[in-house]
């Protein structure tokens, strides 16, 4: 019975977890879509205070995602969260290049040359290592936070995260024709 009522409650969360990745994937395919229409220079239902929006709404979701898998005590709580919100503003400085690559992408999408494509293949390069340097700067933090075993498996859901996120993003992306 009480093996029935953990995997009950264990479903139940993972349920609860895909509905917030859902709406957290229709947010981005709102930003990308976005900024795809603002680097076209078309029309775009959404402003740059849409976009803010959205992607406060992102990081919202986002937290809510970390605190219902990492299930905190209090004292871990006390200190995860204010290191956790210094990375997020570092993480937010680094998605704020990649909106405006996108937007970049897509106002040079249709007189794309080599230049061009060399130029933001070299940004791009340049957000993922500043992504990674990012969580190799932190680890320690998380660590000293949490204790390793619990610093890793908030890297674990932070990085499932952030996968699920950039192959939506990716998808929205059309290839250099």
């Amino acid at each position: 019975m009480c093996f029935q009522m953990k995997q009950t409650h264990r479903l139940q969360s993972e349920t609860k977890h895909m509905k917030m990745l859902l709406t957290i994937c229709s947010l981005c395919v709102l930003l990308v879509s976005a900024a795809w229409a603002q680097g076209q220079g078309t029309t775009s239902p959404l402003s740059d205070t849409d976009i803010k929006l959205l992607r406060e709404d992102l990081a919202a979701d986002k937290n809510h995602i970390i605190a219902d898998t990492m299930q905190f005590t209090n004292a871990e709580s006390t200190v995860f969260w204010p290191v956790y919100e210094n990375y997020a503003h570092d993480q937010k400085a680094i998605g704020d290049d990649y909106v405006q690559l996108v937007k970049d992408y897509a106002k040079n999408y249709d007189s794309m040359n080599d230049a061009n494509a060399k130029d933001m293949v070299q940004r791009m390069i340049n957000i993922e290592d500043r992504a990674l340097n990012l969580r190799e700067d932190y680890w320690p933090k998380f660590e000293k936070a949490l204790g390793a075993k619990r610093a890793a498996k908030f890297y674990q859901v932070d990085n499932r995260l952030n996968l699920m996120l950039r192959l939506q993003l990716a998808s929205e992306i059309p290839l250099i024709p």
